[in-house]
């Protein structure tokens, strides 16, 4: 590269991107936000796993606020990942499925799923937008699957993009990132990652991408946006760890997958790593930072094994059961309460607003979305909001069509290929075990009525008799 390093050419590139910007003293926050692939409510240390490891993230639980009712959007990845983008429920946007599916919706089912968006709009103030109009450099490092190549991030907002395409998952998780095994034969690849080595493990090069563009701001306010392919399908680990957690695995462990346990260690470690560049850095306590999921646990199967265990919430990711919708949350910053513990329910569109107010920049009109900085300083305060919606009218192997409703210990479930309903008290049956519809019909009307009221408010698609 003409006797520059690629170091210094990431560093270089970096710079360029940057706009004028205020001091960092007294001024925004650095915002970094991680968001990991599939990884279930459950499958972290701190959050009650068994056979996985993750000392990084449990410190960083201990570090900042640990949400104990966060909720994805969406039970699969786009909508939850447009819901962050934008603070708009996915419903309101009309992206209620993956891309992929969105643009080929499947045939022959008892009710036809509605057409919906499959890129996200150029109209709308994305939160990468909304940072860098605030004097932010705006880096995109990872999973992308918000649209083609003219809705990939460079149109959306960030001046830096890595390995951000259309599709969802990788071919491979090893070096060079390219193949045609999984996903029907087709050809996929991650672009931007030339001089890799055999045996390199993409999770660890995309944070070594991050951290050379973290370096390359110079002390100016910057917005990093780490979306890692872990723990999504294929499920390949480190052979060593592999090894490691096969010989761990002990009779009445929920969790046995060797290979998802070393994908979430790999993925630990390499959170860890941003969090040691922060402290080098000595930046982390001017920075941001969040951690989450784009939805709830895969429970099918993957190479003849099944994937994780969300227990004891129920089902896995596409359901609109706990399991496919509850997700790990943990927000470090200046005013967070370090290992502080925040129950109020909380849901995926919050962290628009939050990330953008908390970097100085003004959030496009989110009214699904609320600023999550009071939770942060009081954890067992409350926001006023009286429910959470969700709303996903497709199929998937744990799923008919269906839309639900949270209000605080109750949840209502509306199936509608046969017009049923559940009706948890989540306080007392977490897992969704006895529905209460038959027993207690007057709370259910009244959340049906809520539910209903609410897809008509934002305009929800509904499933058509085929």
């Amino acid at each position: 590269m003409n006797g520059f390093s690629r170091r210094s050419f990431c560093a270089s590139l970096a710079a360029a991107a940057l706009k004028p910007a205020r001091a960092l003293a007294g001024g925004p926050l650095n915002v970094v936000f991680i968001l990991a692939d599939d990884l279930g409510g459950c499958d972290l240390g701190c959050y009650g796993a068994d056979l996985h490891e993750t000392p990084n993230l449990d410190a960083l639980a201990q570090q900042g606020v640990r949400f104990d009712n966060a909720y994805a959007a969406a039970p699969v990845c786009s909508p939850t990942r447009a819901s962050i983008m934008t603070g708009l429920h996915p419903a309101r946007l009309h992206m209620t499925v993956w891309r992929e599916q969105a643009l080929r919706p499947p045939e022959g089912t008892p009710l036809t799923p509605p057409r919906t968006v499959p890129d996200l709009p150029q109209s709308l103030t994305t939160l990468a937008e909304a940072l860098r109009a605030a004097g932010h450099a705006t880096f995109h490092v990872g999973k992308w699957h918000l649209g083609g190549a003219e809705n990939y991030p460079e149109n959306h907002g960030y001046d830096v993009n890595i390995g951000g395409t259309l599709w969802g998952a990788p071919q491979t998780y090893f070096y060079p990132y390219r193949g045609n095994r999984w996903f029907g034969g087709e050809p996929r690849y991650v672009p931007g990652l030339y001089g890799g080595q055999p045996g390199e493990f993409l999770t660890d090069r995309l944070t070594t991408e991050a951290l050379k563009l973290v370096d390359g701001a110079a002390g100016r306010p910057f917005f990093l946006s780490l979306n890692f392919h872990n723990p999504h399908t294929p499920i390949e680990g480190k052979p060593e760890l592999v090894e490691r957690y096969r010989t761990r695995i002990r009779p009445g462990m929920k969790h046995r997958n060797a290979a998802y346990a070393a994908m979430i260690r790999t993925l630990d470690d390499n959170v860890g790593r941003v969090l040691r560049k922060l402290d080098d850095l000595k930046i982390a306590g001017r920075t941001l930072l969040v951690f989450t999921s784009d939805n709830g646990g895969y429970i099918g199967q993957n190479q003849g094994r099944a994937v994780t265990n969300n227990s004891p919430l129920r089902s896995g990711k596409g359901s609109l059961y706990e399991g496919g919708l509850r997700v790990p949350l943990m927000v470090r910053g200046p005013q967070a309460r370090a290992g502080a513990v925040c129950r109020e329910p909380v849901v995926s569109c919050d962290l628009y607003k939050t990330m953008a107010l908390a970097g100085g920049g003004k959030p496009g009109d989110s009214p699904d979305g609320m600023d999550l900085s009071p939770l942060l300083g009081n954890p067992s305060g409350r926001l006023e909001r009286e429910a959470l919606y969700f709303h996903y009218p497709h199929y998937y192997a744990t799923t008919t069509p269906v839309s639900a409703v949270l209000a605080r210990r109750w949840k209502l479930l509306e199936y509608h290929e046969d017009g049923r309903t559940e009706l948890y008290d989540l306080r007392e049956d977490p897992s969704e075990t006895r529905n209460l519809a038959n027993s207690n019909p007057a709370k259910a009307a009244e959340l049906l009525s809520k539910l209903r009221e609410w897809r008509n408010r934002v305009g929800a698609q509904m499933p058509t008799r085929a």
